[in-house]
């Protein structure tokens, strides 16, 4: 018993184990290399299971579609609905048209969405073609050399060659480079925007092969993580036959879509390839949501639904009725049941409710979907044929990535949005500085930049612009001139991924990052500089008299150390001008003495351009002599590859990977302070008066959100001493800062420079702050044998390395700071006014530091000097809670307390209505003059669950908000906040990878294509150029397209149930049997194609008012906000109309054909017309914008009619007997009774409409309505009224039209009136303006002489826009 419970136990264990290697296997991946499985098959090759290369982003295979199609078309209830209207059509009892001709409205629909997606499907298919056959360069085991394949066959385990300029097939792992230095240089433009060069290492086992790496002498194992979307993020283990287990990181991969540049040959092998590629599972494609007008559209289409089945049970009840009182004398035209047998009244009424359903179908509009998708699509192009939102610098153009919610733009009620690159141009300018305690305030360079502002001003066609901020009190904005670097030796992309991706990477790859005139070209303070040179001497003087460098003062020492530290603590990389993508090379004594003793043991860090952490271990502890000084200098000059000796620093051009390190490096070469060569394990920098020295990279700490600061540890050529320097934010490199009571002089540079971090940040400026630690060599050692430990460890690395580059960067010793000005985009301040004019909540919500944000705030117009400003910067949650409830007590009192409040403080609040949707009755609130800043510490108080409520009241009566030091996680979760609590409509804006996740989460997700790269307009659903293009998007694209749509649908709402009516009133006089008086043809076309066509270009180009109109006047979007173009009570005065019209259009021919001989297609037909044209002139009415396409639709939907009409009389006789329709259009046209019915019927079914819009439209107008009388004005005349419209933010907001509005409009009306050009002008003037006289009379001797009115004038008369 004993043995048998040992064995069950092994037993378990090894199941046990079969099941946690099972678990780790499906955590990880395991890549073999194939050239050892090539003759194997099936599931004997390891990588057999892995997805290939091959690219299918098509939806559909030939023998797929039709079922997929259908399968996905039916997934929309409506065209369930019809589908199943058109067979019960055939189903004889019930049966109301000819079966094949209910089916066709159906199939029509349904092609015509069948069509449309098999349309995109092969432009994807063309598109994956073009990419899965192109050429790559991959190891053949049988040919023993590398052979051309396509992309679609390479395999995961492939090794592959890869070209300079050529762009990756799929996620490779690098091993092998011709680089000496053993790097690969990318650029990933095509995959996530960003034009800088990025540094790729090869794994650090094959760091220092001898020869070219050789595939057959491959024999490792890689252990990766599975597919992931993260960019940033890669992780796994290359297992060698010898038991050694090496690390991956991101360094070490180069991704799919990214082009391979400064390096001739690389190979490496395939970890990921095809749909398992990065790139793909960031592809998610356009996405689909659904907007706020269809989900009240839905609604109305379930009104609908209640209106037919009461309609179908009242004509079921009647008919019921109407057999039920011949009792048992059945009339001679009943219809019999299928058995021959007489039907009972109620058999008759259930059958007679069915057969009413497919009758009256029509009231549930079968085309509003596809008209829907269709102009929807016309706007689109529309918009991005806007040439006002065609950025010219960086050549891109506004893109649509969501389809479905472009009218959600029109309706938009608060903003979210990013500072840094979204505001601004993310374009850093060095700007000042201090070191040492002593600020330098660079008074030459800011006339510099004031220069760069008038060359703008004056040459603005050929400038780029941006904007910059010297003081609060003196907001100007500053432009540049983009010198456009382009590239000499581009190859061709005939390897692109894509001709998108090609024409992108063409452009893109021409510029270099970050090194405009303006960030370049920067003058140096004077005093500064004379500092540094004589430093600078000094030092040269002591390394010729062999003295210490100890000696040099500390005021001294730290200038230089300042300067080092700008150059080299950075990843920035060299190249020349010639040839901007070709890295510059050094070959000098100190190189080559540092190849020779380098150890055998080579490879690379964790962090990018580190040496091996291993090698640098080794050569510590081993015992070498003091190296001279002589190494540390060239005794000739630098020799560069392809270069000519000599070649000047100036010349050089600088690769940075943020814009912040580009300026600090720029700015360290204005003060002669160079960098002039980067190797992994050594950075060259020329100083004046020493020439060139290399400084020794013994390890590369990077720069991450969470640490928020980057280090680098050097040897010093001129003291040998290791040091670290310390770049970072001043919030945590001060905490990071040796005690001041170490010593006077440190305490007082802290204090100092403190002080100056505080006068930076309150002029708008990115601090940085800049400190430096000396370690001994046991100290260094000691710490990169637990740094080792830390990067090898399996649990927990990333804690690890964080602790461990913590004890790296403490007690460090203070050198000074930077201030960088990071320039508002051209036209963000006028943007922000004009959307808060329009009746937008604008939130701010940033990482940057709060004294910083503030300023931007106010450069930008966010936050106004007459607003108070609420700070939160609370310790705790409680402290919170009482400060949000003094708030509350003191400004958020009752309505009667805060007007008198408001009137003493001169803070005059205004009313805001958060939203007009059916689910939401929430009180209007009012918003305060007042501004509110939380920090995010703060704000992670204020986003609990016991807080939020508070908060939120607090925020949204706040007419600013800015949101300071927030994380990506806290944006999100206030956009949502918002959203959900307050059900408004929401706008998150930004252009990094940290705003990701808000624009997600908004209702409306906008991304700027800005210098942080492609994530987020990724994620967005609209992609934008500029920050300054959202006004136009906004205010007259979002309206238009709001305004066209809501119109559209209340008008198919209309028109259907008009028509449907016509034959529910024809069921009185046949005894609700469902008959119809109306062909059946023409019940079938009459919406499909009759009258389809002029609401499709009403819909697509109808225009309410001007886009410079809505521009002039923002208020107008005020209209979207209040979803004041589909009420509720619309649809239900639309259906009023409607039934009344139809009265109108079935009961005049029907009096006027009384009593005569007529038989029923003859008075049919005629009801028909009638409808028709009534249809046709009610879309007159409700256009307010006419062209010649609106005149040519109309006339060709009449055209069509009568076309049909004529033949189909003409040719069917007796198609469908016993209905003969023969010649009965042709008869009418002959009787001038028909002609009559023609005027007299639509002009009266449409008088009601018609006066209520002429009364509405008079006495009282909308602010829209308004807006398009301006339009009709002559340019300047509209100039001067606008120009009398000042809008102050304090007035009430109402959905009544401006009184004032009238009196302006009126005292020009005179001067317009002498203006007309003939008597037919001058009387639609008067007509226009006889009721407004009328309406203020009282008001006439306010009105002046037009002559009169001069500028002083019309700035006395305020202009309250409501």
């Amino acid at each position: 018993m004993a043995r048998d419970g040992d064995a069950g136990m092994a037993k378990a264990s090894k199941v046990q184990r079969q099941k946690k290697k099972k678990n780790k296997e499906n955590k990880t991946r395991i890549v073999h290399a194939n050239i050892l499985y090539d003759f194997a098959k099936g599931e004997e090759n390891p990588n057999g299971h892995y997805a290939n290369n091959k690219i299918k982003t098509t939806k559909y295979t030939v023998l797929s579609f039709l079922p997929k199609n259908l399968f996905e078309q039916f997934h929309r209830f409506a065209n369930v609905y019809f589908v199943f209207i058109a067979l019960l059509n055939f189903v004889p009892v019930v049966n109301a048209f000819q079966p094949e001709l209910a089916l066709a409205p159906v199939v029509f629909i349904l092609s015509v969405t069948a069509i449309k997606d098999l349309w995109e499907d092969y432009r994807r298919h063309r598109s994956d073609k073009e990419i899965n056959h192109m050429d790559c360069l991959v190891y053949s085991r049988a040919e023993r050399r590398y052979v051309e394949k396509y992309w679609k066959e390479v395999r995961v385990g492939d090794f592959i060659r890869l070209r300079c300029n050529e762009i990756l097939p799929a996620d490779v792992l690098l091993l092998s480079s011709s680089d000496p230095d053993r790097l690969c240089h990318i650029e990933t433009a095509t995959l996530d925007g960003e034009t800088n060069l990025k540094q790729r290492q090869i794994v650090r086992s094959f760091f220092d092969l001898d020869c070219d790496f050789n595939p057959m002498k491959y024999n490792s194992i890689i252990e990766c993580e599975k597919p992931n979307n993260d960019l940033n993020r890669f992780r796994g283990y290359i297992i060698h036959r010898s038991g050694k287990r090496d690390a991956l990181y991101k360094e070490n991969l180069l991704l799919r879509g990214c082009t391979i540049r400064n390096t001739e040959e690389a190979v490496g092998i395939v970890i990921y390839a095809g749909h398992e590629t990065k790139a793909m599972l960031n592809n998610n494609g356009p996405r689909y949501k659904r907007s706020k007008l269809e989900r009240q559209m839905n609604l109305d289409v379930f009104w609908c639904v209640i209106i037919l089945l009461v309609m179908c049970l009242f004509a079921a009840v009647g008919h019921g009725l109407w057999m039920f009182q011949y009792r048992d004398k059945r009339p001679v035209f009943d219809v019999l049941s299928p058995e021959g047998t007489d039907l009972s009244p109620i058999m008759s009424a259930i059958y007679l409710f069915l057969t009413m359903i497919i009758v009256f179908q029509v009231l549930i509009p079968i085309s509003l979907f596809v008209s829907i998708e269709i102009v929807k699509i016309c706007q689109v192009y529309f918009i991005h044929q806007d040439m006002d939102l065609y950025d010219e610098e960086t050549d891109t153009h506004l893109q649509c990535r969501a389809l479905n919610i472009t009218e959600d733009l029109g309706q938009m009620q608060y903003i979210f949005s990013d500072k840094t690159g979204t505001l601004t141009e993310n374009k850093m300018v060095f700007r000042r500085c201090t070191v040492a305690g002593v600020e330098y305030s660079h008074d030459a360079n800011a006339r510099r930049l004031a220069m760069y502002q008038e060359m703008d001003s004056e040459e603005e066609d050929c400038m780029s612009h941006g904007g910059t901020l010297p003081r609060r009190d003196s907001v100007t904005s500053h432009h540049s001139a983009p010198v456009v670097l382009r590239s000499q030796s581009t190859k061709s992309h005939r390897r692109t991924g894509s001709r998108a991706e090609a024409k992108r990477a063409s452009i893109l790859s021409k510029h270099t990052a970050f090194s405009s005139p303006m960030e370049k070209d920067i003058t140096p303070d004077p005093q500064l500089l004379d500092k540094v040179n004589e430093c600078s001497s000094q030092m040269d003087f002591m390394r010729f008299h062999s003295q210490p460098m100890s000696q040099l003062p500390s005021d001294l020492s730290d200038i230089i150390d300042f300067f080092v530290a700008l150059t080299i603590c950075n990843t920035v990389v060299v190249s020349s001008p010639n040839q901007p993508r070709q890295k510059v090379r050094l070959r000098s004594p100190v190189k080559v003495a540092l190849i020779t003793n380098r150890s055998s043991n080579k490879g690379c860090s964790s962090m990018l351009s580190s040496p091996s952490a291993e090698s640098t271990l080794t050569k510590l502890d081993e015992e070498q002599p003091r190296r001279g000084l002589e190494h540390s200098f060239s005794s000739t000059p630098p020799c560069y590859d392809g270069k000519a000796l000599g070649l000047e620093e100036s010349e050089l051009r600088y690769e940075a990977e943020s814009p912040d390190e580009a300026a600090l490096v720029y700015a360290a070469r204005a003060y002669k302070c160079s960098l002039v060569g980067r190797l992994p394990d050594q950075v060259t920098v020329e100083l004046p008066h020493l020439g060139k020295l290399s400084f020794e990279l013994l390890h590369t700490l990077g720069f991450d959100s969470t640490r928020k600061r980057m280090s680098v540890v050097v040897r010093h050529p001129l003291t040998d001493q290791i040091t670290v320097y310390t770049k970072g934010a001043d919030s945590v490199i001060m905490d990071l800062i040796t005690p001041p009571n170490t010593g006077k002089r440190q305490k007082k540079i802290v204090c100092r420079t403190q002080n100056y971090l505080n006068l930076y940040a309150a002029d708008g400026l990115r601090t940085l702050c800049i400190a430096k630690k000396t370690l001994s060599k046991d100290e260094y050692a000691c710490w990169l044998q637990r740094h080792l430990e830390a990067e090898t460890a399996i649990q927990g690395r990333e804690e690890l390395l964080f602790e461990s580059a913590l004890r790296l960067e403490t007690d460090l010793h203070l050198l000074g700071a930077t201030g960088i000005e990071d320039r508002l985009q051209d036209g963000v301040p006028e943007t922000i006014a004009s959307l808060r004019k329009a009746g937008l909540q604008i939130w701010v919500l940033t990482g940057d530091k709060q004294e910083t944000a503030v300023n931007i705030a106010y450069a930008c117009k966010l936050l106004d000097p007459e607003e108070e400003i609420l700070t939160l910067n609370e310790a705790c949650a409680l402290l919170l809670e009482e400060s949000l409830h003094y708030i509350q007590a003191k400004y958020l009192c009752s309505s009667t307390e805060q007007s008198a409040k408001a009137i003493h403080t001169n803070f005059p609040p205004f009313e805001i209505y958060p939203s007009s949707s059916p689910s939401s009755h929430t009180v209007p609130f009012m918003v305060h003059r007042l501004g509110l800043v939380i920090d995010g510490r703060t704000l992670a108080y204020a986003l609990d669950k016991s807080l939020e409520d508070k908060f939120l009241a607090v925020a949204r009566s706040c007419r600013s908000v800015l949101c300071c030091r927030s994380t990506p996680l806290q944006k999100s979760m206030v956009v949502k906040l918002v959203r959900n609590k307050l059900k408004v409509m929401t706008l998150a804006i930004g252009d990094g990878a940290n705003d990701v996740s808000m624009i997600q989460v908004a209702d409306v997700g906008v991304g700027i294509s800005g210098q942080e790269g492609m994530q987020a307009v990724m994620a967005s659903d609209f992609a934008l150029p500029r920050f300054r293009y959202l006004q136009k998007l906004l205010l007259v694209h979002g309206h238009w397209c709001y305004s066209r749509l809501a119109n559209m649908i209340l008008y198919f709402f209309y028109k259907n149930a008009m028509f449907v009516a016509l034959i529910f009133w024809y069921q009185f006089y046949c005894g609700f049997s469902g008959s119809a008086m109306i062909d059946q043809w023409y019940l079938i076309f009459f919406n499909l194609m009759f009258s389809a066509f002029p609401q499709l270009i009403t819909g697509t180009l109808d225009k309410d008012a001007s886009a410079e109109t809505l521009q002039q006047l923002p208020q107008l979007y005020m209209t979207g906000q209040n979803s004041e173009e589909y009420k509720p009570y619309m649809f239900w005065m639309n259906m009023i109309d409607a039934f009344y019209q139809s009265l109108v259009c079935f009961f005049i021919p029907y009096f006027a054909y009384a009593d005569s001989d007529v038989d029923l297609f003859t008075w049919g037909t005629p009801i028909t017309t009638l409808a028709l044209f009534t249809i046709l002139l009610h879309l007159g009415i409700e256009t307010k914008t006419w062209t010649w396409m609106n005149w040519l639709f109309i006339a060709f939907s009449i055209a069509l009619f009568f076309t049909v009409a004529l033949c189909y009389n003409a040719c069917c006789p007796t198609c469908y007997s016993p209905s003969n329709p023969y010649w009965t259009i042709q008869r009418l046209l002959q009787d001038p009774l028909f002609y009559l019915l023609c005027v007299i019927t639509p002009v009266t079914a449409l008088l009601p409409r018609y006066f209520y819009r002429a009364c509405q439209g008079t006495l009282f107008p909308s602010p829209v309505q308004v807006g398009r009388q301006l339009d009709k004005l002559p340019a300047e005349t509209r100039k001067n009224i606008l120009s009398l419209s000042r809008v102050k933010m304090g007035s009430p907001l109402s959905a009544k039209p401006p009184f004032l509005f009238f009196l302006l409009l009126n005292r020009y009306f005179i001067f317009w009136m002498f203006k007309a050009k003939d008597i037919s002008e001058v009387w639609e003037m008067v007509n226009w303006n006889i009721c407004h006289t009328c309406f203020f009379g009282g008001m006439v001797l306010f009105y002046k002489e037009a002559s009169q009115l001069d500028q002083d004038q019309r700035g006395d008369i305020p202009l309250r826009v409501y």
